[in-house]
């Protein structure tokens, strides 16, 4: 699993390292964003985006990937740094969870599980 932006920034944004790190010990700290055009040479099977401007651009993949859209705000889009901006994040966060939650099945059938995507 990776990630990559259409206009990434310089650094990550502090509340979404804070809220990873918070809500599921992942540490990114040290993570740097990247454009999507360093992903052109992977191989997916699936390609999500998250934002309706990512969707119009996002670049074809080798392997023709299953590509699903999940129109989801950007919780920086407001620009706010300080502590009451975090709350966009946290939430922005367990929306992403639910949805990775629910293909989580379709991804991993078990053997007895028979899902369609």
């Amino acid at each position: 699993m990776t990630s990559a932006g259409s206009h990434p920034k310089a650094r990550l944004h502090p509340h979404a390292v804070r809220v990873l790190r918070r809500r599921y010990g992942i540490d990114v700290a040290d993570r740097r964003p990247r454009h999507l055009d360093t992903m052109t040479n992977r191989r997916f099977d699936y390609v999500i985006s998250l934002c309706d401007k990512v969707r119009e651009v996002c670049p074809d993949f080798d392997g023709h990937p299953r590509r699903l859209h999940w129109s989801i705000p950007d919780p920086a889009a407001g620009g706010d740094t300080a502590e009451d901006g975090y709350p966009a994040f946290d939430r922005t966060a367990a929306e992403i969870d639910t949805r990775i939650r629910y293909l989580h099945p379709v991804l991993f059938p078990t053997p007895h599980q028979e899902v369609q995507p």
